[in-house]
C-alpha cells in the first residue's frame, strides 16, 4: 500500500504534517477528512529511492531525529503483538497509527509497505540504516529465519533498554559536576569582567605601586574584557580542527588509543568497550547468529580502532580454528578477568551466558567508577572556585591595606 505524506489543517485551523497509508491519493484524503483533518497538499512517498513521485522530507523531519527509546518501545510493542498472534502487517499498522514522531512514522510505514510486497522484515529494516542499526537488523534476520521473530524482538528491546537505562545514569550521575562547571565558570567570568575593573579602576588613578597578584588579576580582566570573543574563537576553531583530525585514519588511531590509556578515564573507556563489546556478542549469538558474522558485526559497534583490529585478528584466528579467547588473549586491551570469563564460556559450551555475564561485570563496574569520580569532582570544584575567589578578594585588598599603611 503507498504511503502519502500530507500538509493539511486541523479543526482549529493549525498546520499538521504527517504520514497515511492508503491506496490511492483520493483515499489518503478520505482518511484524512475522516479523522477530522482537512488536507491542502498530499503527496506520494515511497521506501524505493528514485520512484517517481517520492517526496522529498520537510526540513522539520529532516532535524528531527528517532530517539533510542523510541525504537526500543516500538520493538517491544511489534514484540507483544507477534507474540499475541497478530500478523507482521497488522501488527506494523497498529504502531504506525499510533506513533507520533513523524520521521519514525514515515519510516515504519515504508518498512509495512515493503513486507506487504512480499519482502522480510529485516530487509525492510535496512533500508533505513540511519533508523536501524546493523546489529538490528542482523538479529531480526536471525529471528525470522529460526521462526522466533517475537522473542528475538523482545530480546532486542530488553538490550536497548538496558543500554539506555546505563546512559542515563551516567548522564544523571555527570549533571550536576557540569552544572556548577557551567555557573562556577559564568559567576567567575562576571566577576573578573564587570566586577573587578570597576574596583581596580580607583587604583589606577591613585597612580600607586601595585602588588604583583593585583597587576595578574588586572591583566586577565583586561584581556577578557578585549578578547572574549577571541577566546571563544581560538576554542571553535581548536574542536573544529580537531573533529577534522579525528576523522582521519592516522588522527582517529591516536585518538582511541589516548582514550584507552589516558590516567583513570581510561580504565573507564576500556570497561565501557567491553561491556559493548560482550553484551552485543552474546546477544548476536543467543539469537543464532554465528560466531563469524557476530565479531564482524561487534566489530563495528565497539567505537575503537584498537579493539575493531584486536576483533580482526580474532576473527582470522577463528576461521583458522583457533578460540576466540586465545586470540583475544594476546591482545592488551581485553582484561585478563574477560578472557578468563569467556574461556570458561567456551569450555563449558554456554559462551552466550558468560557474555552477559561479562557486560554485567563491567556495566556495574564503569557506573561505579562513574559515580565515584563525579563524587570527588564536586568537592575539588568547590575548592577551585574557592581558591579562584579568595584570589581575587585578596589581590583587591592588598592594595587597600598599603593605602591604610600610607594614610597612617
Amino acid at each position: 500500500m503507498p504511503v502519502y505524506e500530507y500538509t493539511a489543517l486541523d479543526r482549529g485551523g493549525k498546520n499538521k504534517r504527517g504520514i497515511v497509508d492508503a491506496d490511492s491519493p483520493v483515499a489518503a484524503r478520505q482518511k484524512l477528512r475522516s479523522s477530522g483533518i482537512f488536507p491542502v497538499d498530499v503527496k506520494e512517498t515511497s521506501s524505493r529511492s528514485g520512484e517517481k513521485g517520492t517526496a522529498q522530507p520537510s526540513m522539520g523531519m529532516v532535524l528531527r531525529r528517532v530517539r533510542l527509546g523510541e525504537i526500543s518501545a516500538a520493538t517491544r510493542q511489534l514484540a507483544i503483538l507477534l507474540g499475541g498472534g497478530i500478523t507482521l502487517v497488522s501488527s506494523l499498522d497498529a504502531i504506525v497509527a499510533q506513533m507520533a514522531n513523524p520521521v519514525f512514522k514515515k519510516a515504519l510505514a515504508q518498512v509495512k509497505e515493503s513486507v506487504n510486497e512480499g519482502n522480510s522484515l529485516a530487509f525492510s529494516l535496512s533500508k533505513h540504516p540511519r533508523i536501524f542499526s546493523q546489529i538490528y537488523v542482523n538479529m531480526v534476520r536471525a529471528g525470522e529465519e529460526s521462526g522466533s521473530l517475537d522473542l528475538v524482538l523482545d530480546r532486542l528491546a530488553e538490550l536497548s533498554e538496558r543500554q539506555q537505562a546505563l546512559r542515563g545514569r551516567l548522564r544523571a550521575a555527570m549533571a550536576y559536576p557540569v552544572f556548577m562547571f557551567v555557573v562556577g565558570s559564568l559567576v567567575l567570568f562576571f566577576l573578573v569582567t564587570f566586577v573587578v575593573p570597576n574596583i581596580t579602576r580607583i587604583f589606577d588613578e591613585m597612580h600607586q605601586v601595585l602588588p604583583l597578584p593585583t597587576l595578574m588579576l588586572m591583566g586577565v580582566s583586561h584581556f577578557l574584557q578585549s578578547f572574549w570573543w577571541l577566546i571563544l574563537i581560538g576554542l571553535g576553531c581548536a574542536m573544529l580542527i580537531l573533529r577534522r583530525l579525528i576523522r582521519t585514519r592516522r588522527g582517529r588511531y591516536v585518538w582511541d588509543r589516548w582514550k584507552l590509556g589516558v590516567p583513570v578515564m581510561g580504565a573507564i573507556n576500556t570497561k565501557t568497550a567491553m561491556a559493548r563489546f560482550a553484551r552485543t556478542l552474546g546477544s548476536l549469538l543467543q539469537n543464532g547468529v554465528g560466531l563469524l558474522p557476530a565479531l564482524g558485526i561487534v566489530r563495528n559497534i565497539v567505537n575503537n580502532r584498537l579493539i575493531a583490529e584486536a576483533v580482526d585478528d580474532a576473527i582470522e584466528d577463528v576461521k583458522s580454528g583457533n578460540a576466540l579467547s586465545t586470540s583475544l588473549s594476546r591482545n592488551r586491551w581485553f582484561p585478563p578477568i574477560a578472557v578468563q570469563m569467556i574461556s570458561a564460556g567456551e569450555t563449558g559450551g554456554e559462551l552466550e551466558n558468560m557474555l552477559g555475564r561479562v557486560a554485567d561485570v563491567y556495566e556495574g563496574e564503569v557506573e561505579s567508577q562513574t559515580l565515584a569520580i563525579t563524587s570527588m569532582l564536586e568537592p575539588v570544584m568547590i575548592l577551585i572556585m574557592g581558591l579562584t575567589v579568595g584570589f581575587i578578594v585578596v589581590s583587591i585588598l592588598l592594595p587597600i591595606f598599603d593605602l591604610n599603611q600610607m594614610i597612617r
